[in-house]
């Protein structure tokens, strides 16, 4: 262990300044090699306060600013405190045995998809997402990824310096070109979400924006508005010619986040979102924090909110994978609906939420991996941004600027291809297992 028990918190610090939003992940694996090699318990749970508080500064930000209150900042510390204490125990369990902590750390991150607190974010090998060598995800995800960054830090840790070339491998890959057919009209409406919470229609904005788009392109073959755009489509949407995909803040037995596809202005397919954000779209053991709850919705100006009601499976609208948001971030959902038909990916979302901050641009980054891994373009509308249409192979092709009103002519090609990863999901995450039992008992028989 290092005389220097300090060195976990500047090097937690520098590991965050290497993740989205930052073009900085090549230089992932320097923070690493020390934080393999670190000490115990008190080394994780220091790496870990000063990376979590880093990479998620934007929540008390976002927050703060949103409802006007300092009060906004306050769910951030006990998050900050148990991802800290997360790392401090995978840090314990695997202390001086650095192979071990390599497969426990992406062990970590899966199970971080999992559970009623589900919350996949500052997973490693989205480092690697502006990197050409981010296609490897469609082999075997985004832990693959993260197995990729930790082994080439483990392997300079070792002195095996071949592993650079690997990473050099990873950076300047070259990549062949998309070949669209086909172009979506994404509208953006860039309406305040809490006026929209508030019942503000926004509906005759979309229909608006829409119409100025479709004049400009009338060659376009789809559109698509953001998440919970309207609370419903009204019959004028048949007179767009095309189908709509739209996000719809639907009632029916409680409140529902849906994406439906229209076509001839009625609905012919639907789904409610399953992966909810907790402590925003539900609240966790209501009957006993009830009371806090109400503290907090009459401290942020809020009334009694309700939770939103889950959808019951995940499918496909049509030949659409239409997920909503927050599930952009669990590598599951997108997988699934390819796998059960989809070949073009869709993500609707309201990233407004995130106020000024950088948490917008963090989620939009992650997100991209997601058509990388299935093989599929995907089409994302925000409602303040970020909208874009990126390609099978991650790369982002056509985007419109943040928070202001308008419309994006985003290409897209219907994809038939099932690639390893849809086929196979998470194997990555065995050999990490595999790796972390081989570590452990390593270091027990040394």
């Amino acid at each position: 262990m290092s005389n220097k028990p300090w060195l976990p918190f500047p090097a937690g610090l520098a590991l965050a300044l290497t993740l989205p939003p930052l073009p900085t992940g090549f230089l992932a694996p320097l923070p690493l090699i020390l934080l393999l090699n670190q000490g115990g318990f008190w080394a994780g749970f220091l790496a870990g306060l000063a990376f979590w508080t880093l990479h998620l500064i934007w929540l008390p930000q976002s927050f703060t600013q949103l409802f006007g209150t300092w009060l906004g900042a306050l769910p951030f510390v006990p998050l900050i405190l148990i991802k800290a204490l997360s790392w401090g125990l995978l840090f314990g369990l695997t202390a001086n045995r650095p192979l071990a902590r390599l497969g426990g750390w992406v062990l970590l991150e899966y199970l971080t998809n999992l559970g009623t607190l589900a919350f996949p974010w500052g997973l490693l090998g989205y480092a690697l997402v502006e990197a050409p060598g981010r296609m490897l995800a469609a082999t075997g995800g985004v832990y693959l990824l993260s197995l990729l960054v930790l082994g080439v830090a483990y392997g300079l840790s070792r002195r095996q310096y071949w592993v650079l070339a690997l990473w050099a491998a990873l950076w300047l890959w070259l990549l062949p070109q998309a070949t669209p057919d086909q172009e979506a009209l994404i509208v953006q409406g860039a309406i305040n979400p809490l006026q929209k919470l508030q019942g503000v229609s926004a509906e005759e904005r979309y229909f608006q924006l829409t119409r100025t788009g479709l004049a400009a392109h009338p060659e376009v073959d789809l559109v698509v508005w953001p998440e919970t755009a309207v609370q419903r489509v009204t019959p004028e949407a048949a007179l767009l010619g095309r189908p709509l995909v739209s996000g719809i803040a639907a009632y029916e037995g409680g409140y529902r986040n849906r994406v439906a596809l229209f076509e001839n202005g009625r609905p012919i397919a639907s789904y409610d979102k399953s992966r909810l954000v907790p402590f925003g779209e539900f609240f966790p053991w209501r009957p006993l924090l009830g009371g806090v709850y109400a503290l907090f919705f009459q401290a942020f100006g809020l009334s009694n909110l309700s939770d939103t009601q889950p959808g019951t499976a995940l499918r496909t609208v049509g030949d659409y994978g239409a997920y909503i948001c927050y599930e952009s971030i669990f590598p599951s959902v997108a997988r699934i609906q390819t796998r059960a038909g989809a070949r073009v990916l869709i993500n609707v979302s309201n990233d407004a939420w995130f106020g000024p901050s950088f948490g917008g641009l963090q989620h939009f980054q992650m997100g991209r991996l997601r058509a990388v891994e299935n093989g599929r373009w995907l089409l994302r509308a925000g409602n303040d941004g970020v909208s874009a249409s990126i390609d099978p192979l991650g790369r982002v092709v056509a985007r419109i600027p943040r928070k202001q009103p308008g419309f994006l002519l985003a290409p897209f090609k219907q994809e038939s291809r099932t690639t390893l990863y849809t086929r196979l999901g998470d194997w990555a995450v065995a050999v990490a297992g595999l790796l972390l039992l081989v570590g452990l008992y390593r270091g027990k028989t040394r």
